[in-house]
């Protein structure tokens, strides 16, 4: 039973009291939607999110005053978290760390939705081993212009490409314009093994369906539908199943089943839409679990790619150049380089003219 005072209710959630400052404050202005509202959607659908989200690593995605407001990411838990929320030590690349939030019961998501938490940001790894995933993400982002009718038939792609590599895929929508694919692996592989893994994939979708989808990290390079396999690398999270977006109808990123994947619409899928869908037909994802596969088959492609002449590709900006990685500038400008660099070598520098300054201007 709530317990209520002026800006203040508490919840009796999990044998714990969590209490939620402001509950009517209005988070998404257009729907109306509150505070207390993003608890309870997560409290509806807690087991499929903690599914998707629970026992890893979070970053906190918050927006205080609303969507429409500033908003922004958090990588240290509040140092004021209750002690039965639980933390783990993240090293990034950079060299620092921080203790992020590991969400593991339904009082773990109403504390974060009372920090206006709004997305659940996951890493693919679980608290107890960091160093191997246990989920490869393939991330469908399309290019602007490009139709949602060709997002879902590069799903349909993947899909299959997934199944001749005996991968599991689970498909649900970003709650944007894109869609994301998860696949549970055994956590024997490195976060750069699991990244080249999904580089393989992503040139194998490319190769399959070269007009409809790209691996081209370069933008000025895509079109269609991007294969973001550095959504892989070590530290980059996407948004969690059952993940709030802020979009003005409170959109939510959906778990599917294949067989809803060609008619479904991200529009249908909102905090208050999901909660019925949830309760009628659960957690589309719930199995996901059971069904951790191998890599080695799409290692063993991306073995092959290599000796075909298709290396690594571009990393992220903000991580280290690697051995092999190919030049970290964008094609046009190379292109425009390389004749400037030729003429130097054959040629005088040009004359210089005269200034047209006068002395004492």
């Amino acid at each position: 039973m709530p317990s209520l005072s002026a800006n203040v209710e508490t919840l009796r959630i999990n044998d714990r009291d969590v209490v939620i400052t402001n509950p009517g404050k209005v988070l998404f202005p257009q729907t109306g939607y509150t505070k207390l509202d993003v608890v309870n959607y997560y409290l509806a659908v807690a087991d499929g999110a903690l599914r998707g989200s629970g026992d890893r690593p979070n970053i906190l995605v918050r927006y205080p005053n609303g969507i429409g407001q500033e908003f922004f990411f958090q990588k240290r838990a509040p140092k004021d978290h209750p002690p039965w929320v639980e933390v783990v030590t993240i090293r990034f690349p950079s060299g620092r760390s921080a203790d992020e939030v590991v969400p593991r019961h339904a009082s773990d998501l109403a504390w974060m939705a009372n920090l206006a938490c709004l997305e659940l940001h996951p890493h693919p790894v679980r608290a107890d081993d960091l160093d191997h995933p246990d989920e490869l993400r393939i991330d469908l982002d399309p290019v602007p212009g490009v139709p949602w009718s060709q997002v879902l038939d590069v799903a349909g792609v993947v899909d299959a490409t997934l199944r001749e590599f005996h991968l599991i895929g689970w498909p649900k929508t970003s709650g944007k314009r894109g869609l994301h694919v998860l696949v549970r692996i055994k956590q024997q592989w490195t976060h750069d093994e699991v990244r080249r893994a999904a580089l393989a994939l992503a040139r194998e979708v490319e190769r399959r369906v070269p007009a409809l989808a790209t691996s081209k990290w370069w933008k000025e390079e895509r079109h269609g539908v991007f294969l973001d396999y550095n959504q892989n690398a070590r530290d980059r999270t996407v948004a969690g199943a059952y993940s709030i977006r802020p979009t003005p109808d409170a959109r939510v990123s959906a778990p599917l089943d294949w067989s809803e994947v060609s008619s479904a619409d991200p529009a249908e899928f909102t905090i208050v839409t999901m909660q019925a869908r949830y309760a009628l037909v659960g957690d589309r994802h719930r199995d996901i679990d059971a069904h951790a596969s191998s890599l080695e088959s799409v290692l063993e492609l991306s073995r092959r790619q290599e000796r075909d002449g298709q290396g690594d590709a571009p990393w992220p900006p903000q991580y280290a150049k690697r051995a092999g990685e190919p030049p970290r500038v964008q094609p046009s400008k190379r292109a425009r380089a390389r004749p400037a660099t030729a003429v130097s070598e054959t040629t005088s520098p040009p004359p210089q003219r005269p200034s047209s300054r006068r002395k004492g201007s």
